[in-house]
């Protein structure tokens, strides 16, 4: 089974060439971050409610992708909240994307390509191999979204996190994102420390756009 981060990717991945849809780098970080606590959370780890992040078991998964961050969250001799520890592990995020990134070329997902840009500076791209695992991904996402179903809790975390970095205007069209604005909001409720880390993932990216756009 892939992990979130692992899924999260796939749904970036453009369908063609092996680059990614854009996001803003903030977003990517955050909802890396997100994916790292949730599969965290999944593996009974980490708990949260409206005030506070906690650790409910220290011992560690043996998992290059996650361990990192349950270290971090064991360490620390305050209490903090969620939006604080999707803030700090955002900063391993871009360890977090290299390593699913080589797990998805070690399965077979995914190759790695090296392109020369002017003789000089690279860009990487990785393009699909095996297609079935980025198809699977997103037909689970459509089928929750276009059905009345109770989704499993990794769904409802990958709904909040597609949702949180706005990527479902680049998998769905104008009008299937309109019609499903609601069941989306419905999904993105289901699970309280999904919940919680998806609202703390969108309170940061406002804050930032606030930041960078003050009113008038």
């Amino acid at each position: 089974m892939l992990s979130l981060p692992e899924e999260i990717l796939l749904l970036l991945l453009e369908d063609e060439g092996g680059r990614f849809v854009h996001v803003p780098e903030l977003s990517m970080r955050c909802v890396l971050s997100g994916a790292v606590l949730m599969e965290l959370a999944l593996a009974d780890r980490i708990d949260t409610d409206p005030e506070r992040l906690f650790v409910v078991d220290a011992k560690p998964i043996g998992d290059e992708l996650l361990d990192p961050a349950l270290r971090k969250i064991t360490a620390s001799t305050e209490s903090r909240d969620a939006g604080y520890w999707v803030s700090q592990c955002a900063r391993m995020s871009e360890d977090t994307k290299r390593i699913a990134l080589k797990r998805l070329v070690d399965h077979g997902i995914l190759d790695q390509v090296e392109d020369k840009f002017l003789w000089v500076f690279r860009s990487r791209r990785y393009p699909l191999i095996d297609g079935s695992a980025e198809r699977e991904v997103k037909l689970r996402i459509m089928d929750i979204l276009l059905s009345d179903q109770i989704p499993g809790p990794r769904d409802v975390v990958i709904v909040g996190l597609v949702d949180a970095c706005g990527l479902f205007k680049h998998l769905l069209s104008e009008r299937e994102h309109k019609r499903s604005r609601d069941r989306i909001r419905q999904v993105r409720r289901m699970d309280l420390i999904g919940r919680v880390v998806n609202d703390a993932v969108r309170e940061i990216e406002a804050s930032l756009a606030m930041a960078l756009h003050p009113p008038f």
